[in-house]
């Protein structure tokens, strides 16, 4: 049994709230720029005193309308500003935060503000206000429907009457102890569980992470968002933005990333690894459709190995020249792409593998991989810049512990771990042991120094028929990595032999089609086209060189659709396999028949 703890601790006292270091920085700092929005081609920037004035005017309305300490108010709407106010406003008027994806069904939003007995719901657009109302009739306790996109903000702030002395009042009222979000797991399988996390929880895990990574987490940074802020990455970073004063940008989306990294020229990002992995394939499609294949992939090759030079503590001369070389060719081009600002970026949600890791460091943009769960109040480990190791996910906070049981799985004991499932103490009994240790699911390994590696999900190990046990994770990895394939899903449980199914990425495939003599044809029309079978076997052959033969993929079919948030994917990205099976079931039988 293998185990970790980090020294080093920030301690938080029991009295800290979300909202204590929110109006500690309107005292300090009320001119400060907090956090921007896009109005027409530029982003304009909102101050502490303007943000807080906000959140104290949609407190003031939340208790107006009847809202009290403890209550649960739920959020479904997309990454934005109104978000962040809504969000600090519940903290302020003491009640609990229930974010819902815009992209829950119907059924979805039934349980969860049934379950949690919302009093209030605010939606983004009409849509999503017709949505709740397929199920209103269920739902009697939930009372105020506001929606965003029509004056939902201004329509809270006229039922208050409280000013800012009572708002402050109330959310001093509150403790560390007292619940602050209450957070429905996407899940794979059976309902959501309400993950229970605390005022301390989120304060305890955002002073670790804001401490080790003070390189970038500090005021006259900036970031834009463009995760969704009902994942607990995103309001991890968000939380930390206020506490630290850097300046938080929202993004409209992702269609416009590129334009909007140019207009805001963020000194650091977040994202989940295919944001990553797209903006490199991108750039090496890209690269081959000009002509110029060839010098692309020999500077990824430079910045690979520089990258691994350097981190191993000597750089030889002649990879130094080609790398400065590069830099003015190929790498200052992709930085300029980010913005050419960003010098550091945070990777959560799935691994992002050594091959990408050592590439974007090699071209002067160091990705930072964390680890952690929903259940964790995100964070549970994080590579920082004075201390990281690429291919790992960092070691643990300071304070929180890793632990490798018997067994490979992952455990984690720290300040950021939930007091447990709503409602669900059997389940609860079941994830977090007597004396602390939560069983993330998660299959690991700590070296030495205390590095996490992740290697695997206890529950998606594939068996063969042959009693082979497959780890599909690094396989998916290694075949994602090709700039035509959007997702993978590694297939062989109890069968004679191990295969995969594929998704085209939509935005490369027309390069490929038009250089192919293919113009006009869709995705669904070549899926047994004989080209793009040699093409994608390409990443076949590539994967099979990292696993023994009894593990490697005999053979793989192209589904016609790429995967979507909401349906196969889960808003983190990762493959929701269950419904895959049961969706492609004749492809997959296709395959073994």
């Amino acid at each position: 049994m293998q185990e970790y703890t980090t020294p080093g601790e920030v301690t938080v006292p029991e009295t800290e709230t979300l909202t204590t270091s929110l109006f500690e920085a309107y005292e300090q700092h009320p001119t400060r720029p907090a956090f921007a929005t896009r109005v027409g081609g530029a982003f304009q920037t909102i101050s502490t005193k303007a943000f807080v004035d906000d959140v104290v005017g949609v407190a003031a309305g939340l208790m107006g309308l009847g809202v009290e300490a403890g209550d649960r108010v739920c959020v479904m709407a997309p990454t934005r500003y109104e978000w962040t106010v809504i969000d600090y406003a519940i903290w302020a008027a003491g009640a609990v935060t229930v974010p819902i994806y815009e992209t829950s069904s119907a059924e979805q939003v039934e349980w969860i503000v049934g379950n949690s007995g919302a009093v209030a719901l605010i939606v983004d657009d009409a849509s999503l206000k017709e949505r709740f109302n397929e199920v209103a009739d269920q739902l009697p306790g939930c009372k105020h429907v506001f929606v965003l996109e029509d004056g939902g903000i201004d329509a809270i702030k006229a039922s208050g009457t409280a000013d800012m002395a009572a708002v402050r009042a109330r959310a001093e009222s509150r403790t560390g102890s007292d619940l602050a979000t209450l957070v429905y797991t996407s899940g794979t399988t059976g309902r959501p569980k309400g993950v229970e996390l605390s005022h301390s929880n989120f304060v305890w895990d955002v002073s670790q992470v804001v401490d080790i990574a003070g390189d970038f987490f500090r005021a006259g940074e900036s970031t834009l968002l463009f995760l969704p802020l009902a994942h607990i990455f995103a309001r991890l970073i968000q939380v930390g933005c206020v506490r630290s004063g850097v300046l938080m940008a929202y993004s409209t989306g992702i269609p416009q990333l590129l334009e909007e990294l140019q207009l805001l020229k963020p000194t650091f990002l977040l994202a989940v690894p295919r944001v990553f992995e797209k903006v490199f394939n991108g750039a090496q499609q890209r690269s081959h459709a000009d002509g110029k294949g060839k010098i692309f992939d020999k500077a990824a090759d430079t910045a690979i190995a520089f990258s691994e030079a350097s981190t191993s503590g000597s750089v030889p001369l002649k990879l130094k020249l080609e790398h400065a070389l590069f830099d003015k060719l190929v790498y200052g081009k992709l930085r300029d792409a980010m913005g050419g600002r960003v010098r550091y970026a945070v990777s959560g949600g799935a691994a992002l593998g050594t091959r990408l890791g050592h590439f974007f460091n090699g071209i002067g943009i160091t990705i930072l991989e964390g680890y952690g769960l929903t259940e964790t109040s995100a964070a549970a480990t994080i590579n920082s810049p004075n201390a990281f190791k690429i291919g790992s996910v960092g070691r643990p906070l300071p304070g929180a512990s890793i632990r490798i049981a018997e067994d490979g799985e992952i455990l984690i004991k720290s300040g950021g771990v939930m007091h447990g499932y709503y409602q669900n103490d059997e389940a609860t009994k079941e994830a977090i042991t007597e004396d602390g240790w939560f069983h993330t699911g998660d299959l690991g390994s700590i070296d030495n120094q205390g590095y996490l590696a992740i290697t695997g999900r206890k529950k998606e190990i594939i068996v063969t028929a042959g009693g082979k046990n497959v780890a599909p994770a690094p396989l998916e990895d290694r075949i994602r990595a090709h700039h035509l394939i959007s997702q993978a899903m590694v297939i062989g449980d109890d069968r004679k032999f191990v295969s995969y199914i594929v998704t085209v990425d939509p935005e490369a495939f027309p390069v490929w089609a038009a250089a192919h003599g293919k113009e006009g044809k869709s995705i669904a029309d070549l899926t047994e086209d004989a080209e793009l079978i040699a093409e994608l076997q390409n990443a076949i052959d590539d994967a099979n060189k990292s696993v023994s033969k009894a593990e490697s993929i005999r053979s793989f079919k192209i589904l016609p659709v790429d995967f979507e948030i909401g349906d196969e994917l889960s808003q983190k990205q990762s493959v929701k396999r269950h419904v895959v099976n049961k969706k492609y079931a004749d492809v997959i039988e296709s395959i073994y028949s």
